[in-house]
């Protein structure tokens, strides 16, 4: 017996997480997010019965699991002011003696994030100015020249594509970082700028390709009540109207107005691009239904066993939500969003189970965030980010998850933003010990890394990590894995198809999480602490943040 206890001290001690593994289960995975992905949650939308069901079950499994609430005020939330905004909206453009009025949802997608019960701009200028994009770094001005307040703007999806000269087969990596998106490309920067420079409306040419997603996936989001933060008194207004138009309606409107919209889109490749007033005039009108929302986050915190150090956090997150229940569709109502992000939330609180099992507990606390608001426009995430309840410069790392592997378990993990700190590197050592590999960006051009909640903190300098499923899966044939993302991005993203599916196998998915936990402990039981990497563009507001600290 004395052996055996002697054994048991000795294994523990090499293998802290051993305790953590054996608390943790595909099954409970799976569990997990058949829960929260049921018709019962009725998709999980913030402000509705969905968000109550959905908090009331995640503060729960937390308390189950013996952590402390995360929020100093003793409980496991923190209210995020909200407002609902449902848009009926009209729109009509008025082009060379025509009148085109876009097909809602197929064809066209429009909201406002004015808190206004009415918007009326009728006949608005429409200036059609390449990509939006002011980049002096890049010696880049979409705006040269052209006065564009009170009028509607037309821009292009991503960022400029600039050739190599020394490759011409490839973008130049020295210019928008080459293949990969950067913000510039994202339609967040693009509605941002036309608010900046005084725009009364934006519109984006959808293109398939450059956006990463069909048309069809703005109709299941765009067509719903959207939400926004709660704005202070005096803050800078978002512009009028945000939309997006489909290709072949961007060419009918382009060639009623007298231009090629092909020819044009080729000039706004170059950085002599001047803007072009077309002979065409916008008019929107707008009528808003407007509530206050108080929506939630839910956080948790496992404190550290070093009392020096407990007061410094990593931080995991999630988001919660999805995208709720539609009462004016026939047939399925629910966006279940079982793989976006049951998943994750599911994965979030299993990591947790693990870390609340660990002997000994990490040095830092740690704490696991379940964020409302990601599908319109990581509200949540982004809230915590400028209201934290933990101080920024005391939180080493954001460590993500937006969806997790369910295609079985794969020999890769893709890093999403590859290179740009050093939790990278820590990830690639931990995965090369149990034969893993890492992969970077295998779609750069999607600007996955501005697009989940780990880019709020990122914004803010705390270094964050993002990791999507990897695509080779042990046992299936090459491509397998890569297909099966394909199918989900075309047929369920975003669609009530997102549902639990029975090929689904959750041994990948424990895993990843194991991987995460041995992250998020590396970390926290660390000496130095994650840094972003010489030339990132979130490096000096962190620099500046430690600096201030000290």
């Amino acid at each position: 017996m004395r052996f055996r206890s002697a054994l048991l001290i000795a294994t523990v001690g090499i293998c802290p997480l051993c305790a953590a593994d054996t608390a943790i289960s595909a099954a409970s995975i799976k569990a997990r997010t058949a829960t929260l992905a049921s018709d019962e949650f009725e998709g999980r939308a913030p402000g509705s019965a969905g968000e109550d069901k959905t908090i009331a079950y995640l503060e729960r499994e937390f308390r189950a699991l013996g952590l402390k609430p995360g929020n100093p005020d003793g409980t496991f939330v923190q209210a995020v002011p909200m407002v609902g905004i449902a848009t009926t909206m009209r729109t009509m453009f008025a082009a060379g003696g025509t009148t085109l009025m876009p097909q809602p949802i197929t064809e066209y997608v429009a909201r406002t994030r004015r808190a206004e019960a009415r918007i009326d701009l009728a006949h608005t200028e429409v200036v059609f100015c390449g990509y939006g994009v002011v980049a002096p770094e890049y010696r880049w001005d979409d705006f040269k020249g052209v006065d564009v307040r009170g009028k509607t703007i037309v821009v292009l999806v991503n960022d400029p594509p600039q050739t190599d000269p020394k490759n011409p087969g490839q973008l130049d990596p020295a210019v928008f970082k080459g293949k990969a998106m950067t913000y510039y490309g994202r339609w967040d920067y693009k509605y941002e700028q036309a608010a900046r420079f005084g725009a009364a409306a934006c519109i984006i040419v959808h293109e398939t390709g450059p956006a990463g997603y069909p048309f069809a996936v703005l109709g299941s989001r765009w067509a719903q009540e959207e939400f926004d933060l709660r704005q202070p008194p005096g803050a800078e207004p978002p512009v009028g109207v945000q939309g997006w138009i489909a290709l072949d309606f961007a060419r009918r409107l382009f060639s009623a107005a007298g231009q090629d919209y092909d020819q044009l889109k080729a000039a706004a490749n170059h950085r002599s691009f001047r803007p072009v007033t077309l002979a065409t005039h916008a008019s929107f009108v707008v009528e808003n239904k407007l509530r206050d929302v108080t929506s939630r986050n839910v956080i948790a915190r496992l404190e550290g066993a070093d009392a020096a150090r407990r007061a410094e956090h990593v931080v995991y997150t999630a988001h919660w939500d999805h995208l709720g229940r539609d009462p004016k569709r026939t047939g399925d109502q629910i966006f279940n969003g079982a793989f976006d992000n049951a998943t994750g939330t599911a994965a979030l609180v299993e990591i947790a189970a693990g870390l609340a099992a660990r002997r000994p507990a990490p040095r830092r606390s740690i704490l696991f965030l379940a964020v409302t608001g990601e599908e319109r426009g990581l509200l949540g995430a982004k809230y915590y980010a400028e209201h934290p309840l933990h101080p920024l410069e005391r939180t080493l790392a954001n460590l993500n998850m937006d969806r997790i592997q369910v295609f079985g378990p794969s020999r890769d993990l893709e890093i999403i933003g590859h290179g740009n700190s050093t939790i990278d590197d820590l990830a690639t050592a931990i995965l090369a010990r149990s034969g893993r590999v890492v992969v970077p960006d295998t779609m750069p051009e999607k600007g996955y890394f501005y697009r989940s909640d780990h880019f709020e903190f990122a914004k803010q300098g705390v270094p964050a990590f993002y990791s999507k499923f990897g695509k080779e899966i042990i046992g299936r044939p090459a491509g397998y894995g890569a297909q099966l993302d394909e199918d989900y991005t075309t047929n369920d993203y975003h669609k009530v198809s997102d549902e639990m599916k029975p090929n689904w196998d959750f041994s990948g998915a424990l895993e990843d999480v194991k991987f995460l936990i041995e992250l998020g402990a590396t970390i926290a039981d660390g000496d130095k602490w994650p840094e972003w990497k010489p030339g990132n563009e979130f490096k000096t507001k962190r620099d500046a943040m430690l600096k201030a600290r000290k």
